[in-house]
């Protein structure tokens, strides 16, 4: 009885809300991340933008979890997705998608009826999902993280007006990833981003 209590008082995740945004951020920016191919992705670290060939009318989704990208990458083995960028943007831009967003699956309770919700989400210019948060073996938590779609003129705002900084972190990964397998999670657990809860505030159009 005495260890269960001890082990229920050491649980980190105990209080953590179902859904939450965390990233890394300062007072004026958000980082986020994304993995493509490295005929992409390494002239947008090289040049800190995103390159002509970068599709600016195609949705693309940005991760604010290092650990969920990581989840979605495979540590950077997935083919296309060999190159891990972390992607600064505006807090500015981040909070405005966040804004006009729709949940990207229907929810009776908060969209109506199911044709209203589908007509929401072709109007809208951002879209959410709320998958489940990782660990370092990239086994899923009991708390969602945040995944954000920007289409139309979000998606071109993101990669011509937002962006900030675009850093190659795929060395940072792959290190990560060695010290995992090698069993040395606190070492591993010492080089992650600190992502700490993001103000967003209330989101209730999208369930947080």
């Amino acid at each position: 009885m005495h260890e269960t209590a001890t082990a229920a008082a050491a649980d980190p995740h105990e209080g953590e809300p179902y859904r939450r945004i965390r990233a890394a951020h300062t007072a004026t920016t958000v980082t986020v991340y994304q993995a493509y191919r490295p005929e992409l992705g390494l002239p947008a670290a090289r040049d800190g933008r995103f390159p002509a060939a970068w599709k600016r009318e195609r949705m693309t989704w940005i991760k604010p979890s290092f650990l969920w990208m990581m989840y979605r990458c495979g540590w950077a083995t997935k083919a296309d997705q060999e190159t891990v960028l972390a992607v600064e943007i505006t807090r500015e831009g981040f909070d405005h998608a966040l804004a006009h967003a729709c949940l990207s699956h229907h929810v009776p309770s908060r969209h109506g009826d199911f044709a209203a919700w589908q007509t929401a989400l072709r109007r809208s210019p951002a879209r959410v999902q709320w998958d489940p948060e990782r660990d370092l073996h990239l086994d899923p938590l009991p708390y969602r993280s945040l995944q954000l779609g920007l289409s139309g003129s979000a998606s071109r705002a993101y990669a011509d007006a937002w962006t900030v900084s675009i850093r190659d972190v795929t060395p940072l990964a792959r290190e990560i990833h060695a010290l995992v397998r090698a069993g040395q999670d606190e070492a591993a657990r010492a080089l992650l981003p600190r992502e700490t809860p993001y103000p967003a505030g209330p989101l209730p159009h999208l369930g947080a």
